[in-house]
């Protein structure tokens, strides 16, 4: 320790001049620090409590942890377990425990109380029960007791050594730019609505006045507007509609177009907010 000081002290001639107040003949070497400053001098009648140091060898969560740490270091049978080994050795850690925390030593008393109790079961003749059978093992309790606990311990050690976030990993965060991600608006009822009304007005100035009753089909036009879009990536929506052919038929061929899309066989899309509206088939995957 006396070369690593040397080495990151300057000489005394130098160190006099500059920490003033310094006694005028001391060490050359600093032995320690005190509060930020070397000190160089351990005092005449420095004093360390006895208690200043403790090193605790094992820690045990309850009476239960440190019963069952005995039971299992020592490789004692569970179910037969030798009470006087056992408890001599756990009372001697509570004598070790009372010196330094009363209050922490109460709880592992109570057990030392119930082993006392029944190690005195044991060594007196068991009682008869009422209907004949062979009385309960005074253990048997205590026997239970650990066997649960152990199994709780090892289902939390289990749990404990899954790997949790924030402590083994962390969730991935990727940001993306949503330039990135062109997205089209949606095509809503009301942009259909105004495209309808737009063909109907353009009907009105090309209706020619025919006297007949023609039967028209919904299923028909689907199948016309499937043909007309087969082969192609897209078609405006105006030019799907022959407006030379009347208002009936401008009508059916709508209502045809409306229930293809209802059978998601077209999609009705625009590029952007009050562009011309298309529609193509629907994608069908292989």
């Amino acid at each position: 320790m006396s070369q690593k000081a040397e080495l990151s002290l300057p000489p005394l001639a130098e160190a006099e001049q500059d920490l003033p107040g310094l006694p005028a003949t001391v060490d050359s070497v600093a032995v320690a620090r005190l509060y930020g400053e070397p000190l160089f001098q351990l005092p005449l009648d420095l004093y360390i409590p006895p208690d200043a140091l403790e090193v605790f060898l094992e820690a045990f969560q309850g009476p239960l942890d440190l019963l069952l740490y005995l039971i299992r270091r020592q490789n004692f049978n569970i179910l037969d377990i030798p009470l006087a080994d056992v408890t001599r050795q756990y009372l001697s850690y509570v004598d070790q425990l009372r010196k330094h925390n009363l209050e922490l030593a109460s709880e592992y008393l109570l057990m030392a109380a119930m082993l006392i109790e029944i190690k005195s079961r044991m060594l007196l003749p068991p009682k008869k029960t009422e209907d004949g059978s062979e009385p309960e093992d005074p253990r048997a309790e205590l026997v239970r007791r650990l066997l649960e606990y152990e199994q709780i311990k090892l289902a939390a050690a289990k749990l404990d050594a899954l790997p949790v976030m924030g402590r083994d990993f962390l969730r991935a965060a990727v940001h993306i730019e949503q330039s990135l991600q062109p997205r089209f608006p949606d095509v809503e009822a009301v942009d259909l609505r105004d495209a309808w009304l737009d063909i109907l007005r353009r009907a009105k100035l090309t209706q020619h006045h025919r006297i007949s009753r023609e039967q028209l089909s919904v299923r028909e036009h689907m199948s016309i507007v499937l043909r007309r879009l087969q082969g192609k990536r897209f078609i405006e929506f105006e030019h799907l509609f022959d407006v030379s052919r009347g208002q009936a038929v401008l009508v059916v061929t709508f209502i045809a177009m409306l229930e293809l899309a209802r059978e998601r066989l077209l999609e009705i899309t625009q590029a952007e907010a009050f562009a011309p509206i298309y529609v193509r088939l629907a994608y069908q995957p292989s």
